[in-house]
């Protein structure tokens, strides 16, 4: 496990010393993947081994108390090299977004991309709100559709605030209207330098 390194589903933490920053891992294995965290492994995967109870202890308050809602993980212990590694296994959520406390005491929805924990875009959120309720079998055009669609026909990926600016609709009926075009699979959304742009899958 430690060979295939950091990914979309696995986590290195040496040491655990913030609950807060072990949240926004939870939050984001819980939103996206699902995925385990190694504690007691370096970023480099050398053993350092886990000290004490007291670092799984913050680990359960990270998953029970920093996140709303909770987060029920599980645990496993191994020894290698002569010192032991506890794997947190964190499930996919039946209840997202899950959010974590962040340091200003916001609570914020992260999503795992590749090895990093980013922060959820607002139509990531409104995804998973729409999820807990079916999807119906027709997509149905307004003019609201419209406006947003012609404004994704461009030869290039458009952030959230591009979009609300070409297509002349409010924010909030642009990220409703977004988040149901990904689910019928009319947009997509792709992570390129460190932000969230949508485009029609024409591009």
């Amino acid at each position: 496990m430690i060979a295939e390194g950091e990914h979309q589903q696995q986590d290195f933490k040496y040491k655990i010393t913030d609950a807060c920053k072990l949240a926004k891992s939870v939050s984001a294995f819980s939103n996206t993947d699902g995925g385990r965290l190694m504690i007691g492994v370096r970023d480099d995967g050398h053993l350092s081994g886990v000290r004490s109870e007291e670092e799984v202890y913050m680990m359960q308050v990270a998953a029970e108390v920093y996140c709303k809602p909770t987060v029920q993980i599980s645990f496993e212990r191994l020894v290698a090299g002569g010192r032991q590694i506890v794997i947190a296994h964190v499930p996919v959520s039946d209840h997202k977004p899950i959010r974590a406390l962040c340091d200003d005491g916001r609570y914020r929805a992260f999503i795992r991309m590749a090895d990093e924990n980013i922060v959820a875009s607002p139509v990531h959120v409104r995804i998973w709100k729409d999820e807990q309720s079916p999807r119906g079998q027709v997509f149905s055009y307004s003019d609201i559709e419209n406006k947003v669609f012609s404004a994704l026909h461009t030869d290039k990926f458009l952030t959230l605030n591009q979009v609300v600016r070409r297509s002349g609709v409010k924010r909030p009926q642009v990220i409703v209207t977004l988040a149901r075009m990904i689910r019928y699979g009319l947009v997509t959304c792709q992570f390129i330098e460190h932000q969230f742009l949508f485009g029609s899958l024409e591009l």
